[in-house]
């Protein structure tokens, strides 16, 4: 080989090592990344003007139909620019949905609860809204805003949405209302025409902002949910701080980002029946045609417990890029820590994923991304792009069924993936990638730590074995 040969190829060697994203994970880059997006999020501009939710009628007495009270209290802030509700220590009882009004703060303080009705009539007229990452229109969720802007749910009071003996109950009987839903988004049906509510057996959500701007939900307490805990669809620029959980009904998941950008999680004490944080962006058609990713999403110092810590998928099919996990911990036992899922119907594309400091007890699964989700979509053609997932310093105390596992698909391999800094203490299948190229592995420990190697003795009997 020639001196001028060998140079070149020595240079494409440093190239491909200094450049390559599985050969290091680039700390400050990433923290530039972040700080770049959490500068753009400032959550809700709060009102001035106070009014108390008491003069317009409503009493806490947990008798009193205090809905009329609340519909009052939007028209007068809508009339006056904007007001800050302040809702005293009581039990409020609402028979029907609150339906938020831009520049409205609702301040729930210490000692009061709003305890919706269990009625399924209260929550017609159907409103716009989606299900599983399609549009519809189905039963209003208990806490709804539509394309509004400054809007914040604060205090150390409560949201009960009393879900117990009705909406829970209503799994097992929702199949042919989903099944008509995911018809109707591939199909392309318009929206206007996708009518559900009574007879479809379509559980709504308890606090739902879609299409909405400048957003706050801080500090409230947060049980039996109809359907999801939080729904953030086709929104931006908001912030959940500081809110607490025991919503444990089915399908109780905590905050749901979908098409949504901008948004900080932080400071959370999670109790879900369910997902912690599931972030999507739409589902098959709908997401396509939409377009538009959940992105720009930072979740930190949070302690998770329910079903799963945070998930991306598996409706996603606008995609989702630049999602922060840090400095997270565990309140109890997850099924799977970080779990990552799509299949051949979704398409899309999952990138640029960062999990930084975050620790977990005992799990099922510690860090799980799979192509190949619950087995839909095998036949389909739709890949989804799984790639530059960047996880360093995670920690977990036992993983008893596996700690890292990739699944790609033939078609779309799993790329760009790097682990730096992994401890398990114990572990059943401590990797397990396929379908995949381009993965950095560094300082990892999966089922404990191995010291030096032990030296020959009679002990080990060669000869006899």
């Amino acid at each position: 080989m020639t001196t001028q040969k060998y140079k070149c190829l020595l240079l494409v060697a440093m190239v491909l090592f200094t450049f390559h994203p599985c050969f290091a994970i680039d700390d400050a880059a990433r923290i530039a990344k972040r700080d770049a997006i959490l500068a753009q999020i400032t959550g809700a501009i709060r009102p001035q003007k106070q009014l108390s939710i008491t003069s317009f009628g409503a009493k806490g007495d947990g008798k009193k139909d205090c809905k009329p009270a609340f519909d009052k209290a939007m028209k007068r802030a809508a009339r006056i620019g904007g007001a800050h509700i302040v809702v005293p220590a009581g039990e409020y009882l609402l028979n029907g949905p609150i339906h938020l009004v831009s520049n409205v703060c609702l301040e729930l303080q210490e000692g009061a609860t709003l305890k919706f009705s269990s009625d399924p009539k209260h929550y017609l007229p159907v409103v716009k809204t989606g299900w599983e990452g399609t549009f519809l229109q189905n039963y209003s969720p208990f806490i709804y805003g539509y394309q509004l802007e400054n809007v914040s749910i604060i205090g150390k009071g409560a949201i009960d949405g009393n879900a117990g003996a009705t909406f829970a109950t209503w799994k097992s009987n929702q199949k042919k209302g989903q099944q008509l839903t995911r018809e109707m988004n591939h199909k392309e049906v318009p929206v206007g025409e996708r009518n559900f509510g009574e007879g479809y057996w379509l559980r709504p959500h308890l606090i739902q902002f879609f299409d909405c701007k400048n957003i706050t939900i801080e500090d409230v307490f947060i049980t039996n949910s109809p359907f999801w805990c939080i729904h953030l669809l086709q929104s931006e620029n908001i912030i959940c701080r500081g809110i607490r959980y025991d919503a444990k009904l089915i399908n109780n998941d905590g905050i749901d980002p979908e098409y949504t950008r901008n948004l900080l999680i932080e400071n959370i004490e999670f109790n879900n029946g369910d997902d912690n944080v599931a972030i999507k962006c739409g589902r098959d058609n709908d997401g396509w045609k939409t377009n538009r990713p959940s992105e720009n999403i930072i979740i930190r110092n949070c302690k998770f417990k329910g079903l799963h810590g945070v998930v991306l998928g598996s409706e996603m099919s606008s995609g989702v890029q630049n999602v922060f996990v840090e400095n997270c911990t565990y309140g109890g036992y997850c099924k799977r820590g970080i779990f990552i899922k799509t299949n051949p119907d979704r398409g899309g594309f999952i990138r640029d994923i960062y999990v930084n400091n975050c620790e977990f007890g005992e799990v099922e699964d510690l860090f799980y991304v799979t192509s190949m989700y619950a087995g839909e979509g095998m036949d389909n053609n739709h890949f989804t792009e799984v790639h530059d997932i960047y996880v360093k310093d995670l920690r977990c105390k036992k993983a008893n069924v596996a700690a890292l596992v990739l699944q790609g698909t033939e078609a779309k391999p799993i790329y760009n993936v790097y682990f730096e800094n992994v401890n398990i203490d114990e572990a059943g299948v401590g990797l397990s990638f396929s379908n995949t190229k381009m993965i950095g592995v560094t300082n990892c420990n999966l089922g404990g730590y191995v010291g030096v190697p032990s030296t020959a003795s009679k002990k080990d009997n060669i000869f006899a074995k």
